[in-house]
């Protein structure tokens, strides 16, 4: 018999003989009086092991049964080895039909000696910027670079976007390196579904900023103004305005996005036995769909604020490298290697003319005239190198470049090639 029946069997004892009242037994053991009364007339009848519970001993009919724990344990040492408690309980009732709570899951690895391969960090106190009302108003845009198929696998970089308002990722896309293409390709994922944000928020990487000293050219010595990116290029065609953070804290939302694909991507990517990036990025869409339904909140303004193309815009016209090129004296232009054959002109011939070459995301190259008509281009996959090159960019219309403050009267900006070679002429009077 435990303490509790042998203090109950005490306490009983004395009301029985008038030494305790019922009421001072009710302080005492913490029961009503009715079960003073009801224990009592127990003891009596049954003797002190009538005071035991009656399910002391019986198994919990809510137990889990013996033999789903140890399926649970198989799993996580077998197939599912390397999934924190959360991601295992919903993949098996995914993909098992095995229905275990979290807590159940936490209980059985524990039990059997299983850690959890993250752990929950103690919460700090930390002062959050409230998100923004309504879906579509703020796109937080990062890259992580990591070995997504496997600590032996190639270090890849994954670039996405994510809403402030609802955690929703609408684009995510693979990348050897983390570059403008990339993000081009995450902007298409966008503007071909939800439509387009109103602002965007980014670190400053070079594929988004523009440092006032680096990749400085004569041009830009001599005061003339520089071009934005391809990435700022294509914002504000969209007139999008570009948020640029001052330290990975300040766009935490993207940040722990990472944390969680790090997590949960790497172990879907290697159950479905993922290790190529093409591979990877048609599995991401059905991946990213259920992370959305997992993940996402409500926003606090049911009205979204995604908006539609500008008039005049196609995606496959933003979403693209543009670059600014002189026509060849056979009225052709080369670009990445693709010659692009121009048609005949009425009048004269397109020689010399300064025309804009666009790149697109299927590899083929466009040639376009000043006003944006479009002469010729080439089959998709013919320039499969998609990837910004050190070249003029071609202005866009509407775009404002980035200024440059240049004084140009400072004496460096007054030299001129040649300057310094004028002798300087004495009178021979003077050197006597």
């Amino acid at each position: 018999m435990s303490k509790l029946p042998d203090q109950r069997a005490l306490v009983l004892a004395r009301v029985l003989k008038g030494k305790v009242d019922r009421e001072e037994a009710t302080l005492l053991l913490g029961l009503s009086d009715r079960s003073i009364r009801r224990l009592t007339a127990r003891l009596v009848d049954e003797g002190p092991a009538a005071l035991v519970h009656r399910n002391t001993g019986r198994r919990p009919a809510h137990a889990l049964d013996p033999a789903l724990a140890a399926r649970v344990v198989a799993f996580a040492q077998d197939g599912y080895a390397g999934l924190n408690d959360t991601h295992l309980s919903e993949l098996l009732a995914e993909r098992e039909g095995v229905l275990i709570s979290r807590a159940s899951v936490q209980r059985i690895l524990r039990g059997a000696g299983i850690e959890s391969p993250r752990r929950r960090r103690a919460p700090r106190f930390r002062s959050r910027r409230e998100r923004r009302s309504a879906e579509g108003m703020l796109l937080q845009l990062d890259g992580s670079r990591h070995h997504w198929f496997g600590p032996d696998g190639p270090e890849i970089s994954l670039l996405g976007a994510i809403d402030d308002a609802t955690s929703k990722v609408p684009g995510a896309v693979f990348r050897e390196q983390e570059d403008a293409a990339g993000y081009l390709s995450v902007l298409h994922q966008v503007l071909g579904g939800p439509g387009v944000p109103t602002a965007v928020y980014s670190d400053r990487h070079s594929v988004f900023w523009i440092n006032a000293r680096a990749g400085e050219t004569l041009e830009d010595e001599q005061g003339r103004e520089r071009q934005p990116t391809q990435l700022g290029r294509a914002f504000a065609e969209l007139g999008v305005e570009m948020i640029f953070a001052g330290s990975p804290q300040a766009k935490g939302r993207v940040e722990r996005l990472w944390g969680t694909f790090q997590d949960r991507l790497v172990a879907e990517l290697r159950l479905e036995r993922i290790t190529g990036i093409e591979a990877a990025n048609a599995f991401l869409p059905h991946y990213l769909e259920r992370h959305n339904a997992r993940f996402a909140v409500a926003p606090a303004d049911p009205t979204a604020a995604w908006r539609a193309l500008p008039a005049g815009r196609a995606v496959d016209d933003v979403c693209c490298l543009k670059y600014a090129r002189h026509v060849a004296g056979d009225n052709t232009v080369s670009h990445e290697g693709v010659v692009v054959q121009l048609p005949p002109k009425v009048r004269g011939s397109y020689a010399h003319l300064r025309v804009e070459v666009r790149h697109h995301l299927d590899g083929s190259v466009s040639v376009h005239l000043p006003g944006g008509k479009q002469l010729a281009r080439s089959a998709p996959g013919a320039a499969m190198r998609f990837r910004p090159k050190g070249q003029t960019r071609a202005p866009a219309g509407g775009v404002r470049p980035d200024p440059r403050n240049v004084d140009r009267s400072h004496p460096w900006r007054q030299w001129r090639p040649g300057q310094l070679k004028t002798k300087l002429h004495v009178p021979r009077s003077e050197l006597a």
